[in-house]
């Protein structure tokens, strides 16, 4: 019998990512889904916080809510978005992914919280303080998360990042969410768009691949 999987290529800043969360939870529900942090905004893609982001990112994340039932908080659109000293970056919560991952394999689980930290309650999700509180409070060790996160979040991360793009490229993906589904060896790229804001359909139709 093959085994089936799914992997996820996300970015933690990607709004359609935060939309497509609930598929990311129904599909655990059915098969292993592995995470590749995509590294959207990281380097010379960090953005600083200003009113053309602001301008650019709310149409987009009006439209996320409108399509896939994912709520965005007002501590993000009035409090966040408007805070100017704060800077996305991608890099240091792929790096406490990363670090959950590896110390009690809940990469996916802190995913689903800093997106809700960062989109519902407008935290700073690239600040490493915060990231450490949002682990505890996920139920991680603190110490044991700190300490791997540090070690990740250099040469490590970066490997993790560049592989994640080489595999959306493989598979002729063009950005996040990807949701890449590999039996036998094969890998193929599923359509999320059309299954936003339905998870329970979405599950079934994932559901059908491992009874083949």
């Amino acid at each position: 019998m093959s085994i089936t999987a799914l992997h996820y290529i996300y970015d933690p800043l990607c709004g359609w990512c935060y939309g497509a969360a609930p598929l990311a939870k129904a599909a655990r529900e059915v098969m292993p889904v592995i995470g590749h942090g995509g590294g959207m905004m990281t380097g010379a893609n960090r953005k600083q916080v200003s009113p053309a982001l602001r301008n650019y990112v709310m149409p987009h994340d009006r439209r996320i809510e409108e399509l896939s039932g994912q709520p965005f908080g007002d501590a993000y659109f009035n409090g966040l978005l408007l805070d100017e000293t704060a800077v996305f970056d991608s890099a240091p919560p792929i790096a406490a992914i990363l670090a959950a991952e590896e110390i009690a394999g809940r990469g996916l689980d802190l995913l689903s919280r800093l997106q809700t930290a960062h989109y519902v309650d407008g935290k700073r999700i690239a600040d490493a303080d915060v990231l450490r509180v949002l682990a505890v409070e996920s139920g991680l060790d603190g110490d044991a998360f700190a300490q791997a996160y540090a070690r990740i979040a250099g040469e490590e991360l970066q490997q993790h990042i560049a592989a994640s793009r080489r595999l959306l490229a493989q598979v002729g993906g063009h950005g996040f969410p990807a949701f890449v589904l590999e039996q036998d060896g094969r890998f193929e790229l599923l359509d999320t768009g059309r299954w936003l804001g339905e998870p329970d359909a979405w599950r079934a139709h994932l559901a059908a691949y491992t009874h083949r």
